[in-house]
């Protein structure tokens, strides 16, 4: 699956706990030849150190090594490397697998828990930063799914939508004296309300921030009968047809998704500096472990690739080495930077992904407090 197929509510389903063990094998991809052929090699490597983790682990039964094996066997034979991006992410239990194809990179791991290992998934869709497009007219209305890559024509919702047609009424005509205005009819206003009606639903079940590109008279109305442009975040006076390609919409909106970019980095800049200046801030594994169980954590910023095994000894953290693992010690947490983003984001926070080092003086991981 892609990146943007990852809603609130799927993610919430795969950071649910379920019966261990819960397989999660990540690795980097490439997109071209001639670095796409070890891909192939590289995988079969880690499915097989998966294997000797699962039999290794005296927690595993025989029937549910079996089960997973099967999982991720099938998973492997589904993957299409045609499709490649930066990083591969299959997760795998008894019962089910998934694959997804991420437009970032990953480090080569193998991670056997009680729930999926997610926070590539949330890295990925955090910086894909997923935005909905509405291209709009007074006879058609298409919405768009964009990312960092680019624009993708949606089929969900109920769009594309298709004003209906009517043959022209001489008869009407002849009553109102003049033919009606393209956006005055009151076919273009039921239709339009149709499109709000619809969009306002997506945005219910996937909020992303809104840009509308049409005419000006279209964007108009589109404010006039219903509610859901109310909420964009910009807009593009620039007519469209059923036809209008993705290449042609990006063309229109680049300047508006650019300035949005800069003014979402600013504004995570801006909110650690305040809060550093208030003392609202938590830095470390420890505190923010502290900020978001007591539900004080507002925004959590980590260091994209930070990954930490530790020991949880009288509630503190205590960082330890490779050798030892959680089959070795019922204290140890494989992968606590990933616990800690899935319990942020179970309780309404807001979790960034900021470039290696940036947080060095502060943990790797800092967030800022509510209270």
């Amino acid at each position: 699956m892609d990146t943007d197929a990852l809603t609130a509510g799927l993610l919430q389903e795969l950071r649910a706990t379920r019966p261990y063990p819960a397989l999660s094998l990540t690795m980097p991809t490439h997109r071209r030849a001639p670095d796409n052929a070890q891909d192939a090699v590289r995988l079969r490597n880690l499915v097989a150190e998966a294997g000797n983790r699962l039999e290794a682990d005296p927690r595993v039964s025989r029937e549910s090594r079996a089960a997973v094996k099967a999982q991720l066997d099938r998973a492997v034979a589904e993957v299409d490397q045609r499709r490649a991006l930066d990083a591969l992410v299959i997760l795998a239990d008894a019962d089910e697998y998934q694959i997804w194809q991420l437009p970032r990179t990953a480090p080569e791991r193998v991670v056997l828990s009680d729930t999926y290992l997610t926070r590539n998934l949330v890295a990925a869709k955090a910086g894909a930063r997923p935005f909905w497009v509405l291209s709009l007219s007074a006879e058609h209305a298409a919405l768009w799914s964009g990312t960092s890559e680019g624009l993708r024509k949606e089929g969900t919702g109920g769009f594309p939508l298709t004003a209906p047609h009517e043959e022209p009424n001489p008869q009407r005509e002849e009553r109102i004296g003049d033919t009606p205005s393209t956006y005055s009819s009151e076919d273009a206003r039921n239709f339009l309300r149709t499109v709000d009606e619809k969009l306002r639903t997506v945005l219910a079940t996937d909020p992303r921030p809104l840009f509308l590109v049409g005419l000006a008279p279209a964007l108009a109305l589109l404010d006039e009968v219903g509610e859901s442009a109310g909420s964009a975040v910009a807009r593009a006076a620039k007519g469209t047809t059923a036809e209008t390609t993705a290449p042609e919409l990006l063309k229109e909106l680049n300047p508006a998704l650019e300035d949005w970019r800069m003014q979402a980095a600013a504004g995570i800049r801006g909110r650690f500096d305040n809060a550093l200046s208030s003392r609202s801030f938590a830095g470390g594994l420890d505190e923010v472990r502290l900020a978001v169980r007591e539900g004080r954590a507002g925004l959590i910023a980590v260091e994209e690739h930070f990954e930490q095994t530790v020991r949880v000894t009288d509630g503190h953290l205590e960082p330890v080495g490779p050798d030892d693992t959680p089959d070795t010690d019922g204290q140890i947490r494989e992968d606590i930077v990933d616990e800690l983003v899935e319990a942020a984001l179970d309780n309404g926070c807001e979790v960034s992904f900021v470039a290696d080092d940036s947080l060095e003086g502060h943990g790797r991981i800092a967030a800022v407090l509510r209270f």
